[in-house]
């Protein structure tokens, strides 16, 4: 493991609502009976969780794939990849609102290309999201030629997805790369030939929970 960070910190996408949220609930308070204030306190609490941003261990072994969110695996299995055109081996990670939204590169690769498609806001939870809702892909590639695509999706909530990368940048593995506020999933077509250290229903975090090895 490489600690790449040591102390917890907040995401900052969430500055200004956590500001917000915490100067409605002290003006409440102050202007109002407690009592009152108590719903602005436990919005702001909620935001405040909600863009906690926690540093992770990272595994060095060679050839491992990380998660590339917080969350619960909910799909595993061989599929056809929409981006490039080929069987793939894919891995569904759904967050709710009450996971950390920051989104990592599972593997150290160069950014070959992105794709942004446009589309609704249906549960992430559901199949269809992966190819109806609107979404960020991202094409990594390996140093030795594995092909990865991570696919940000928004969800029911979700209306705004982050990516902070472009084509031709490094990452390393665990990498922060994108943020996706209140609740979604991400979606990773991975070789045929990865194998999988995670089943359905398994909690994972980004960064530092091994998905598999190619």
């Amino acid at each position: 493991m490489k600690i790449i960070d040591s102390h917890p910190r907040l995401a900052r996408e969430g500055w200004f609502y956590i500001c917000l949220t915490l100067i409605a609930a002290l003006v409440t308070t102050w202007a109002f009976p407690f009592w009152a204030a108590v719903w602005f306190w436990i919005i702001a609490l909620f935001v405040l969780q909600f863009f906690r941003d926690p540093y992770r261990p990272i595994p060095q072994q060679e050839g491992l794939v990380v998660a590339p969110a917080d969350g619960k695996v909910i799909f595993t299995g061989l599929v056809e990849d929409p981006y490039l055109d080929r069987p793939a081996y894919k891995i569904s990670v759904f967050m709710n609102v009450f996971s950390v939204h920051s989104n990592r590169s599972p593997v150290a690769a160069e950014v070959k290309q992105i794709w942004y498609n446009p589309g609704l806001f249906v549960n992430a939870a559901l199949d269809k999201a992966s190819e109806q809702n609107e979404r960020n892909a991202v094409w990594l590639q390996t140093g030795d030629g594995k092909d990865i695509v991570s696919v940000q999706v928004a969800g029911l909530v979700a209306r705004r997805i982050l990516c902070y990368v472009e084509q031709g940048d490094q990452l390393d593995r665990g990498q922060r790369y994108g943020f996706i506020r209140f609740g979604s999933r991400v979606d990773l077509f991975l070789p045929t030939e990865f194998h999988a250290q995670v089943a359905l229903g398994d909690n994972v975090s980004a960064g530092s929970s091994i998905l598999g090895s190619i």
